[in-house]
């Protein structure tokens, strides 16, 4: 989805009561908005046609510098470009960051207007499992027994479906490991959704103008020659890239991560839909197994990721009634001590980014889908 998708710091509202309850709706609601999006743009990308995937890839950058420049205009939220500008290592990670979306960007685009699109979707089912290797393999993260067995199922679904295309599935695994990649960098620079698209639309702004302008020195720019409607379409890309993002971070502050981690498999879930029942893509039954294994690995890690959290959360509870107790038997001729604070486990890392991704996923990045 190219796009996935600053860090969510929050577990949802706290409070209690109507409020509370109201808050909770409404990100909810914000986060259906935003991966249904996610999941639906595969409709988008056909109508910008004749233009290229890399026409479209260059316009997407370019038009959502612009419309993310101007909605932080009208917000006066700035302050954090002096800040980012000071720190050198956090330019190179954003980057680094710019460059791996723009492949996963580019790849995901080209995907879907030749007819990948049920391939495309697979990638970002996939993506909890590749942000998984990648905390073992970079973070030396230890895994839980039911994340290691998801991680050994997704690994046979590679293989099957691997037989089935008579190839890897090189367009899953690349899509899912630049969101993984990205998510990675972005944990790291822990900037807000559209802070973070800004600085990394700036980066690739340039780049994408030139490209654009090398195009019509060539007479190879669809811009311009098929109509108003045309370029409107075109120019909507911006628009297209930084609403589902502001609705995510809407969602980010009022729900819940294990309930965004349950959403983002909405995104795939649309698009694989798609690409079966309105694109009419080939599903050979190789492919129904390997999609399968898939989901059985996803419904593995999202079971272990809740029991986690629910265990944590019991054990937080208890250990602050343990304290509220220590507190309570007290002599009233003491000068009441400060109570210790209570322990809060930590729990391994969930599995369900993003993106995210990261899990994307429901991750962090403020989750910069396709």
């Amino acid at each position: 989805m190219g796009g996935r998708r600053g860090t969510v710091t929050g577990t949802g509202t706290t409070g209690t009561g109507t409020g509370a309850g109201t808050e909770n709706r409404a990100g909810l609601l914000y986060g259906i908005v935003a991966y249904a999006i996610w999941g639906l743009v595969p409709l988008y990308w056909p109508l910008l046609k004749p233009a290229s995937a890399g026409e479209i890839l260059a316009h997407r950058m370019v038009w959502s510098f612009v419309f993310v420049g101007l909605a932080l205009l009208a917000l006066r939220r700035w302050g954090w470009v002096k800040e980012l500008l000071a720190h050198p290592r956090k330019l190179a990670l954003l980057t680094l960051a710019a460059t791996v979306i723009t492949v996963n960007w580019g790849l995901y685009i080209w995907s879907v207007n030749n007819g990948h699109v049920v391939e495309a979707s697979l990638g970002y089912f996939i993506n909890p499992l590749m942000t998984i290797a990648l905390g073992v393999l970079v973070l030396k993260e230890r895994l839980r027994p039911a994340q290691w067995a998801a991680v050994g199922i997704g690994f046979a679904a590679v293989l099957v479906l691997a037989v089935g295309y008579g190839r890897p599935p090189w367009i899953s695994l690349t899509l899912a490991v630049s969101f993984a990649v990205y998510g990675l960098v972005k944990k790291q620079v822990n900037l807000g959704g559209l802070e973070s698209l800004a600085a990394e639309t700036a980066v690739l702004f340039l780049p994408a103008l030139g490209y654009l302008v090398l195009l019509g020195s060539r007479s190879e720019l669809a811009f311009g020659t098929e109509g108003a409607g045309h370029m409107a379409l075109l120019a909507s890309t911006g628009i297209v890239t930084a609403i589902p993002l502001v609705c995510f971070g809407a969602a980010a502050i009022r729900v819940p991560l294990s309930t965004l981690g349950l959403l983002q498999y909405l995104a795939p879930t649309f698009q694989f839909l798609l690409g079966v029942a309105y694109f009419h893509e080939a599903m050979p039954p190789e492919r129904w197994a390997g999609f399968s294994l898939v989901w059985l690995a996803l419904t593995l890690l999202t079971w272990d990721a809740l029991r986690t959290a629910r265990r944590s959360r019991a054990e937080v509870a208890r250990a602050a009634r343990e304290a509220a107790e220590r507190l309570a038997d007290q002599p009233d001729d003491l000068p009441a001590a400060a109570p210790a604070a209570a322990p809060v486990p930590t729990a391994a890392p969930a599995a369900t980014a993003a993106p995210a991704s990261t899990s994307a996923q429901a991750q962090a990045q403020g989750d910069v889908r396709a």
